[in-house]
């Protein structure tokens, strides 16, 4: 194409023969209206800059670099509004409840048809084409059709981004979603329960959005739609993250917000290949990202360096509050909410490993951050406890992280993030425990939490014991241990590790309160274990339900 200087009127050529495959595609698969909409596939980040600050109110650029964007009303995802369509082809594969609720197919393309008659109206349209997973066997085809800009490169952070020459030869998508957020579902529709409205259709291989901008909403879909295709591809999709030693030993990551996943995967000893989303296929791990989605408050350059450092031009600031004069970001301000995020691609990490696939993981690491003082702050687990800790996904919520908590609270999602399972949660444990034993790796629970009491009393665990714990994991030394077993979970407890005080090891021996207030505080962490797990004892597998603590 001839050069030429930005923002000179082209004027629309009106030839058919001049229509791209995209706009032919789209006009004909979903009705998009080429004749009326301008549409932009794969543009530059720089482009995307441009429009997104001429056409999105709010939008600005942070001092250091950044687009900083603005998601309105909705500035966390709604879980609440996701409907899976009940259709032949994934019913009996689905594990519905209140995970994945289902919608009927009239209503998912009355809503389809709402999304694209929007988008007719929009002057601009933008499309990104682009790949979830590393591994060019098992990746996906994914196309994003959005009426911001922001969302666009919001989803050219979190995609594989294409070379030239994939991008040509793309061909048909295995997954679309139509972006309409900026325009509300008809609460008037049969099976809405508000304006808001994300769903997927596995036969039609498509997600619309409605009546919320909050860009998440299309990362953790993919994400669903990836916990679908993969496992019946013989592949287990994860909700962890992913580091590689300098001799390539893998190690995975699970747990939920606040037991350290991101800050304890980000290892200056150690490549990253991914902080949120992997799978583990025949021949190793790949992350299912070309980007990271951090969170941001209380963001600083002195405890999360490569965090704080990925933010510059490219990345996208979500929902934060800058000065207006000089537009630094204050990443302590919470005002339009507590979930302000950045998406910043991979290669913005410096020790990130691209491709970001590795070999088979030598060791899994299940975080957990216990309030209560009772889990130690390391244990080693069987195959069968580590497939029961999996499925559980324990930590607990601490006073203060949200209104309305006074006492520390426990909170269990299965297999670490039930929000996006498609299956039952024992389809992906049964392959966890196949692969750990298949390939040799040691589980482990490491709790982040407190030792010697319950939070508010006793102090959690210092970062620099659970690094010292993960060193010596890391090189061997754990695995040789001696260790002890602890009642009641039935856990062992290595009784030594380099760098970290004997007496923490063992929370009955940490414990600052008496000997019955301990007891007690065990068996009651233990029952929450136990009635939790009922919710899974109708799918769980005889190994997995003897594995848990005994009372």
């Amino acid at each position: 194409m001839v050069g030429s200087r930005p923002g000179s009127p082209f004027g629309r050529p009106s030839s058919s023969a001049s229509r791209t495959k995209v706009e032919e595609e789209l006009h004909e698969y979903a009705g998009i209206d080429y004749d009326k909409v301008t549409i932009k596939r794969n543009p530059s980040v720089a482009v995307l800059y441009e429009e997104a600050l001429t056409y999105e109110e709010g939008t600005v650029i942070s001092s250091a670099g950044a687009l900083c964007a603005y998601s309105g009303k909705k500035t966390g995802r709604s879980p609440k509004d996701k409907r899976i369509v009940r259709e032949e082809t994934s019913e009996k594969d689905i594990w519905w409840g209140p995970v994945n609720t289902p919608l009927d197919e009239k209503v998912f393309l009355i809503n389809r048809e709402r999304a694209v008659d929007y988008l007719n109206t929009r002057p601009r349209l933008y499309v990104f084409d682009g790949f979830a997973g590393w591994d060019p066997k098992y990746r996906k085809k994914i196309r994003v059709v959005a009426s911001r800009a922001y969302h666009l490169l919001f989803m050219r952070n979190m995609l594989i981004r294409p070379t030239e020459e994939e991008l040509e030869n793309f061909g048909t998508p295995d997954f679309t979603i139509f972006n309409a957020g900026e325009f509300p579902a008809n609460r008037y529709t049969t099976g809405m329960t508000s304006t808001t409205s994300v769903s997927v259709n596995f036969k039609l291989g498509e997600m619309v959005i409605l009546g919320t901008q909050y860009a998440g909403e299309m990362k953790k879909g993919i994400f669903s739609v990836m916990h679908y295709l993969m496992p019946k591809a013989g592949v287990l999709s994860l909700h962890s993250s992913a580091n590689e030693g300098p001799d390539g030993d893998v190690s995975l990551f699970f747990g939920l917000s606040g037991t350290g996943k991101t800050t304890l995967s980000a290892d200056p000893k150690r490549a990253l290949i991914g902080d949120d989303e992997h799978c583990w296929s025949d021949s190793g791990v790949f992350n299912i990202e070309g980007g990271c989605y951090a969170k941001c408050i209380d963001l600083s350059g002195e405890k999360e360096p490569d965090i704080f450092n990925a933010i510059k031009f490219g990345s996208v600031l979500e929902n934060v509050v800058l000065d207006e004069e000089s537009r630094v970001v204050d990443y302590s301000d919470d005002f339009l909410t507590e979930n302000t995020r950045a998406s910043y691609p991979i290669y913005h990490i410096p020790n990130a490993k691209i491709p970001c696939m590795g070999g088979h993981p030598k060791n899994i690491i299940l975080l957990t951050c216990d309030a209560f003082g009772v889990l130690p702050p390391v244990s080693k687990l069987t195959a069968e406890q580590a497939m029961y800790h999996f499925i559980s996904g324990y930590t607990t919520k601490v006073p203060g992280t949200e209104d309305g908590i006074v006492e520390p609270q426990p909170t269990f999602s299965a297999c670490f993030g039930a929000p996006f399972l498609i299956l039952h949660p024992q389809r992906y444990a049964s392959m966890l425990a196949e692969k750990m034993s298949q390939h040799k790796a040691d589980a482990w629970l490491i709790n982040t939490g407190w030792i010697g009491g319950k939070a508010g009393v006793a102090k959690r665990c210092p970062l620099k014991y659970t690094r010292a714990i993960l060193d010596s994991i890391h090189s061997g030394e754990l695995a040789q241990a001696e260790f002890e077993n602890y009642d009641i979970f039935n856990l062992q407890v290595p009784k030594k590790v380099s760098n970290v005080p004997d007496e923490m090891l063992d929370p009955r021996k940490a414990w600052m309160g008496s000997a019955d207030e301990f007891s007690a505080s065990l068996k009651s962490v233990a029952s929450m274990f136990t009635e939790n797990f009922k919710t899974f004892a109708e799918g769980a597998t005889p190994e997995t339900l003897a594995a848990g603590p005994k009372i």
